[in-house]
C-alpha cells in the first residue's frame, strides 16, 4: 500500500489525560512555595505568586477545554493534521514544534484552527495497533521537519 493512501488516527486515553492534568495541578501548587523562597521583598514575592497562580489556572483551564472537545487526532503522511471535534467533524490543524513520538509514547502539540492549542499524551504498541504503527512511519518522514 502506498504511504499516501493511509493516515494514523489516534484516540486520547482518559487515564493519560488525568495524568497530564494532575501533574499540571501538582506543579502549579509546588511552584508557590518555591517562589516564596526567592530572595525578594515581600511585595515582589506576592506579585510573583499571584502571577504564577493566575497563569497556572489559565493553562489548566485551557487543557480542560481542549480535552472536552478533542476526541481524536488524524495524522496524514504529508504532515496534514486534523482533530475530531465534539460535533463529529474533523477540524484542520497543524503540528507544533515540541511534539515528540517515541516507541510507545507520544506528546503531540497541535494548533487547531479556530479552537487553539491541543496537547495530548498518547500511547500505543506497534505490535497491537495498526494506527500506532502508521503514526511511527509517518513521524519518521515528517517528525524532524515539523
Amino acid at each position: 500500500m502506498s504511504s499516501g493512501k493511509y493516515s494514523a488516527e489516534i484516540r486520547p486515553e482518559p487515564t493519560l489525560r488525568r495524568v497530564v492534568l494532575t501533574s499540571g495541578i501538582a506543579l502549579a501548587i509546588a511552584g508557590q512555595p518555591l517562589l516564596c523562597m526567592l530572595p525578594l521583598d515581600l511585595a515582589a514575592k506576592m506579585l510573583a505568586c499571584a502571577a504564577w497562580g493566575g497563569w497556572s489556572v489559565c493553562e489548566i483551564a485551557r487543557v480542560i477545554r481542549s480535552h472536552r472537545w478533542c476526541h481524536g487526532i488524524r495524522l496524514a503522511p504529508g504532515g496534514a493534521v486534523a482533530v475530531l471535534g465534539t460535533n463529529g467533524l474533523w477540524l484542520r490543524a497543524r503540528l507544533l514544534p515540541g511534539s515528540i513520538v517515541l516507541r510507545r509514547l507520544a506528546w503531540l502539540r497541535i494548533d487547531v484552527e479556530g479552537k487553539g492549542a491541543v496537547f495530548e499524551l498518547v500511547r500505543g504498541d506497534c505490535r497491537e495497533g495498526q494506527d500506532w504503527r502508521r503514526l511511527q512511519v509517518i513521524w519518521q518522514h515528517i517528525g524532524a521537519i515539523s
